[in-house]
């Protein structure tokens, strides 16, 4: 097999998704760091064909249905991989336990009383989120437009978790590998980008209003993202695996609940 790196988008499609792609022979700090590059990317393509079914959904007069299917396909191509971290990351916490017992419940198997409230409140955050965004617009595009938004800007609050520097809470883990591999001017590249398309994607979906909104739940989502992460650091001392996981998917619904209640507002004044 060969010792090559692999180039940055096979390795984040590797390591985040179960998309096939050749096997990646070792996860050196090396690969790590060529991934979270090219994270943002990966919740892109992840966020089109969501999207896709959640658009083609709301066409029929069915956008429960669709936000359902839609949070379903990024779950089927993610393994579930962001969910059971926010779920253990919540039991974690809520265990109200010193950082190395709380570590300790985090990575036992099972999902306790408050990972299932919490991944339950996420998840109906999500869908509930892309019904109202379904119902605010008469174009059936908008709301698949936040997803891709969303989906993406998940990955980037990682980015931005990954350029702390600062020790992991479970060194030799697999999320010590990504604790110090992001920079500040790739994490601020992927945010100014993510933010022109969610302005891109809301003009050509939702006309002026959304073309506003959007953006402003992005840059919403990445003040959740920083605090979250400033808890997370003080409360546990450090990344893991299952904190990153955290990172993506209460950065993805923080946008999506923004864009709801922006866009509800937008329309009542």
């Amino acid at each position: 097999m060969s010792n090559r790196e692999p180039n940055p988008l096979h390795a984040a499609l590797g390591l985040f998704t179960t998309i096939p792609v050749p096997p990646i022979a070792e996860v050196t700090p090396r690969t790590a760091r060529r991934a979270m590059t090219a994270f943002p990317v990966v919740g892109l393509l992840l966020g089109l064909p969501a999207a896709a079914v959640l658009a083609l959904a709301d066409w029929l007069g069915l956008p429960w249905l669709g936000a359902v299917l839609a949070i379903a396909v990024l779950a089927w191509f993610t393994g579930g991989l962001h969910l059971d971290g926010v779920a253990d990351t919540a039991d974690g916490l809520a265990s109200r336990r010193d950082a190395e017992a709380a570590l300790a419940i985090m990575k036992r198997s099972d999902i306790g009383p408050m990972g299932v409230i919490t991944l339950l409140l996420v998840l109906l955050g999500d869908i509930a989120a892309l019904v109202g965004l379904a119902g605010l617009s008469s174009s059936v595009l908008l709301a698949p437009a936040a997803l891709v938004v969303a989906a993406t800007t998940g990955r980037v609050g990682v980015v931005w978790g990954a350029t702390t520097g600062g020790p992991t809470a479970r060194p030799g883990g697999f999320g010590a590998l990504f604790a110090d591999a992001g920079s500040v001017p790739t994490a601020l590249a992927h945010s100014v980008a993510l933010t022109l398309l969610a302005a891109a994607l809301g003009w050509l979906t939702g006309g002026l209003s959304a073309a506003l909104v959007l953006p402003a739940a992005v840059i919403a989502a990445h003040v959740v993202a920083h605090f979250w992460q400033r808890h997370l650091m003080a409360r546990l001392g450090g990344h893991t695996g299952d904190t990153f996981g955290s990172l993506v998917e209460l950065t993805q619904v923080a946008v999506l609940v923004t864009a709801a209640l922006g866009l509800g507002l937008a329309t009542r004044l």
